[in-house]
């Protein structure tokens, strides 16, 4: 579809919102008022499954439901005031909701898309993600059965001039996330780096990110994922009590 028509991206993160535009069918009324419509890119069935799972259960846990692959592009060790730790680059062309921007839909812009990857152009949504407490995991396949690596972590606000830097070395034109995650290492990350993508959605606070994260692994093994803590979760529910 990429060499056929411009690329979707600007409409994908809108739809990835619950505060969108509204949509009406032909005889006028509005469709999924108030609800965003997940969905997946670059045909990554697995962020699919992923993507919807975890706007339902976000939503039966009272937590704002926007969620989003992204790439797991890169990273580096950042220290300054605030942050001292290795801060990873996600980034998607699409998908990314203004939810997860700092500002909203004020702190988002729209970007023609690089012709390398669109030809007929296109726009993206743009903007760079909030800090806060997150939830990310990664759905895969092996031997014909569907796992999901799961853990804890943060989104981290980094100066203006170290995120124009990350963003020239990568792709200028798409929303970023700057993410640490809990207990992970770059080398164990990349170790079971079984998709390309990774999903991420934010939690309330850093104890409600450890609870909705042992809920969503409960889930998952209820549909028969087989799930895999990574990290320094609260597996017990122990730490914040």
């Amino acid at each position: 579809m990429k060499d056929l028509v411009p690329a979707s991206d600007l409409v994908e993160g809108l739809l990835n919102n619950q505060d969108r535009p509204p949509v009406y069918d032909e005889k006028g009324k509005e469709l999924y008022a108030g609800e965003a419509l997940p969905h997946f890119n670059e045909v990554d069935e697995c962020a699919g499954i992923d993507g919807l799972l975890t706007y339902r259960l976000w939503r039966q846990l009272g937590m704002p439901a926007e969620n989003t692959l992204h790439d797991l592009r890169w990273g580096e060790n950042f220290k300054n005031d605030k942050v001292d730790d290795f801060i990873w680059v996600f980034e998607i062309s699409g998908a990314a909701p203004p939810a997860h921007h700092v500002d909203g839909y004020a702190g988002s812009d729209s970007i023609r898309q690089p012709a390398m990857f669109f030809k007929f152009g296109g726009g993206s949504l743009r903007g760079v993600a909030k800090p806060g407490n997150i939830v990310w995991s990664r759905v895969y396949v092996i031997n014909n059965e569907l796992h999901c690596d799961l853990g804890v972590g943060k989104a981290v606000e980094l100066p203006k001039e170290e995120t124009e830097r990350r963003w020239n070395e990568t792709n200028y034109q798409w929303p970023m996330m700057h993410a640490t995650l809990d207990g992970v290492t770059r080398n164990q990350m990349m170790a079971r780096h079984k998709a390309n993508h990774i999903q991420v959605v934010y939690a309330n606070d850093e104890a409600s990110a450890h609870k909705a994260c042992r809920i969503k692994a409960a889930a998952l093994e209820e549909l028969g994922i087989k799930t895999h803590f990574c990290g320094t979760v609260d597996v017990d529910g122990s730490k914040f009590n």
